[in-house]
C-alpha cells in the first residue's frame, strides 16, 4: 500500500522476481496466463515515474516502461523481470510476444544491435542478442538471469521444433531440435529432445538416423521409455521383426517393473526449468507412455501377423489374464482395440496352433457377451427415419449413426465367433457341427446384410458393412466345403453360387463352384465356369468397388482356410475333359 519510490524500486523488483520464481518452483508449473505480479510491478515503476498504464495490455505496458524509464539502476531488475515475462509467454506459446519483448530489451541496451541475420531463427537470435544484466551482491537472486536466458533459448528452440514437426516442415524441425539438444536442460528433457529428433528423422524417411537419435535418448535417460517404443516402430518399418519384438519385450518388462511416473528433474536447484515451458499436444503424443497391457497386446498382434503362432498364443493368453485381473485400461486412454476383437484374435491364434477346443471356448464367450447388445431389427440404409425430438437434426443423425455403428460391430463380432467356431469344428472333423455353426452365422447377420446389399448404406457405416459381407462370404464358402465333405453336393453348389453373388469373381468361391459342378457330373458347366474364371484378370477376382480396406486380423486365418487346395488336379481333369471333348467333336 506504500506509494512507489524510485530508490526502493530495484529492491522491490528483485523481490518480485524471486517471489515469482519461488511460486513456480513450489507449484512445479508455470501458472497459466500472464503473471499478474509482473503487471503490478510495471505499474509501480510507471507510478514512480509519474506515468500510468492501467488501460494497456502487457505488450504495450512493457513497451511504455522500457521507453520511458531511463534510470540506470532500474535497467537490470527490469531486464530480469522481462526474461521472466518471456518465460510466461513462451509457456503460453506466444512466440511473437517473446520476440517483440526481446527486441525491446535489446533496443533499450543498444539500438543498433536488435537485428536478425538472414537465415537465422528470429526468436533465438533475439534471445541470444540480449545481454544478461550483471548481478549485484546486495540483491541476491534465487536463479541467475544467465541460467534463465539459457533455459529460454533451449525452450524456444524445442517449442519451435515441435511446431515445425507438427506442421510437417521436417528439415526446419530437425535444425531447431538439434539446437535445443545443445542447450541447457535436464537429462530427461534432453532424452525427450532426442526422441523427437528420432521421430523427425523417421518422418523424413531416414530410419537409421532415427535409430541413432532414439538410442542416444535411451543412453541419456533409460527411463525415457517412449523412445524404446519408437525404436520398435522403426524396426517394424525396416521389416526387422526379431529386433522389433525384442524391443517390445524389453519395453514391457521395463513398464512392469517401473510404471510410468512424472519424471523428476535432474536439476532441482533450478526453479524455472525447460520442462515447465514446453508442453504441447504433439509432445504429449510423441512421449505417450504405453500401458503394459497395451505392449503385451502389441506383442501378441505382431507375432500373429508374422506367423509366430505359438508366441502369439502365449501373449494373447497373458493379455487375457491381465484383463481378468483388471490390469487393462478400458477407459479409452490406451490404443487397444475393442476387447471382443482381441478375443477373436486370440481364438484365431489358438485355432492356428491346433487348440481347436480352446478356440471354440473363446468364441462362445464373444457370442454370449454380444448377443444381448444386438437389436432385433437394424436398418443401415442411408436415409434416417424422421423422429419427433427437440434435438437438432445433425445431433440426432450422429447419435443414430453411432448406435447403428456399435450394433453393426457387435453383429460382426458375433458372426465372426460363429465363423471361427465353424472352422474349428471342421478341423476337428465334425462337419455336421461345422455346418451348424456356419448356418448360425448366416442367421445371425443374414437379414441385416440383405438390407445392406439392396439399399445405399450410410457412408459412416460402410466399413462395418463390408466386414459383415466378408464374414458372410467366408461362412458360405466354409459351409459349402463341409457340404462337399458330407456328400451334399447340391447344397454345396447353392452356397458357392450365393458366395459369388456377394463377391463376383471371388477365386475361392469360383474354384469350389467348379468342383461342386464336377462332383455333380455337370462337367460341361464346370469346364465353362473354369474357363470363364481362368480368363478373368487377377485384379478382377473378388475385388469389389470400395472394398480395398484392410480386413480385421481375426479374419486372416479364415481367409487362409477358404483357399482352394485342389487347383492343379481339378485343372488337369478339366483340361483332359476338354481335350477328349475336342477329339470327339466331328471335324
Amino acid at each position: 500500500g506504500l506509494p512507489a519510490a524510485l530508490p526502493a524500486l530495484p529492491l522491490e523488483l528483485t523481490v518480485l522476481y524471486n517471489s515469482l520464481l519461488f511460486t513456480v518452483g513450489a507449484s512445479d508449473s508455470v501458472i497459466k496466463g500472464e503473471a499478474e505480479g509482473i503487471r503490478q510491478g510495471l505499474l509501480r515503476v510507471l507510478e514512480a515515474c509519474g506515468a500510468c498504464g492501467e488501460d494497456l495490455g502487457m505488450e504495450e505496458l512493457w513497451e511504455k516502461v522500457l521507453q520511458e524509464v531511463t534510470m540506470e539502476k532500474l535497467q537490470a531488475p527490469l531486464h530480469r523481470l522481462g526474461a521472466l515475462q518471456a518465460a510466461w509467454w513462451l509457456a503460453a506459446r506466444r512466440l511473437g510476444s517473446v520476440a517483440g519483448l526481446f527486441q525491446l530489451l535489446s533496443t533499450a541496451e543498444d539500438p543498433g544491435r536488435a537485428h536478425c541475420s538472414e537465415g537465422q531463427n528470429e526468436i533465438l537470435s533475439m534471445i541470444k542478442a540480449w545481454q544478461v544484466p550483471p548481478e549485484e551482491a546486495s540483491l541476491p537472486l534465487v536463479q541467475s538471469a544467465k541460467d534463465l536466458k539459457e533455459i529460454l533459448c533451449t525452450a524456444a528452440a524445442f517449442l519451435q521444433g515441435l511446431q515445425e514437426l507438427e506442421a510437417g516442415n521436417f528439415p526446419a524441425a530437425l535444425s531447431l531440435l538439434q539446437e535445443a539438444a545443445g542447450g541447457f536442460c535436464s537429462k530427461n528433457i534432453l532424452a525427450q529432445i532426442y526422441t523427437c529428433l528420432g521421430c523427425c528423422a523417421q518422418q523424413m524417411g531416414k530410419p537409421q538416423t532415427a535409430l541413432q537419435h532414439l538410442k542416444r535418448a535411451l543412453q541419456v535417460d533409460f527411463q525415457c521409455l517412449p523412445a524404446l517404443s519408437h525404436v520398435a516402430a522403426v524396426y517394424r518399418e525396416l521389416g526387422e521383426t526379431d529386433v522389433e519384438l525384442q524391443a517390445l519385450t524389453l519395453l514391457y518388462e521395463a513398464l512392469r517393473k517401473n510404471p510410468p511416473a512424472a519424471a523428476a528433474s535432474s536439476s532441482p536447484y533450478l526453479l524455472m526449468r525447460t520442462e515447465l515451458l514446453v508442453y504441447t499436444p504433439v509432445l504429449t503424443s510423441l512421449l505417450r507412455h504405453r500401458h503394459p497391457s497395451e505392449v503385451k497386446y502389441l506383442l501378441a498382434q505382431r507375432c500373429l501377423q508374422d506367423g509366430r503362432v505359438a508366441d502369439a498364443v502365449e501373449h494373447y493368453l497373458d493379455f487375457l489374464s491381465l484383463l481378468q485381473e483388471q490390469q487393462v485400461p478400458l477407459d479409452g486412454s490406451s490404443a487397444l482395440p475393442r476387447i471382443p476383437e482381441v478375443f477373436l484374435e486370440a481364438a484365431s491364434a489358438l485355432e492356428q496352433a491346433g487348440r481347436h477346443q480352446d478356440a471354440i471356448t473363446v468364441c462362445k464367450e464373444v457370442i454370449s457377451r454380444t448377443t444381448d447388445l444386438i437389436p432385433q431389427v437394424l436398418r443401415v440404409e442411408e436415409r434416417l427415419e424422421q423422429t419427433e425430438s427437440s434435438l437438432p437434426v445433425a445431433e440426432l443423425a450422429g447419435g443414430l449413426l453411432s448406435q447403428k455403428k456399435e450394433s453393426l460391430c457387435c453383429l460382426a463380432w458375433r458372426a465372426a465367433g460363429y465363423l471361427q467356431q465353424g472352422w474349428a469344428w471342421a478341423k476337428l472333423g465334425e462337419s455336421k457341427e461345422a455346418v451348424t455353426q456356419f448356418t448360425r452365422e448366416r442367421l445371425s447377420g443374414g437379414c441385416c446384410l440383405q438390407v445392406c446389399m439392396c439399399l445405399p448404406v450410410a457412408e459412416n457405416l460402410q466399413p462395418e458393412v463390408e466386414v459383415l459381407q466378408k464374414i458372410r462370404l467366408l461362412s458360405l464358402i466354409g459351409r459349402g466345403t463341409q457340404f462337399l465333405e458330407l456328400g451334399r453336393n447340391k447344397e454345396a453348389l447353392l452356397d458357392f453360387q450365393h458366395s459369388l453373388q456377394i463377391s463376383p469373381g471371388d477365386p475361392a468361391a469360383a474354384s469350389y463352384l467348379v468342383q461342386a459342378l464336377w462332383k455333380l457330373n455337370r462337367k460341361q458347366e464346370a469346364a465353362a465356369q473354369w474357363q470363364k474364371f481362368s480368363q478373368s484378370s487377377p485384379g478382377e477376382n473378388g475385388q469389389q468397388p470400395g472394398q480395398g480396406r484392410p480386413l480385421p486380423l481375426y479374419l486372416a486365418s479364415c481367409l487362409e482356410q477358404v483357399v482352394f487346395p485342389h487347383s492343379e488336379p481339378l485343372a488337369r481333369s478339366i483340361q483332359d475333359f476338354l481335350g477328349a471333348a475336342a477329339q470327339d467333336t466331328p471335324s
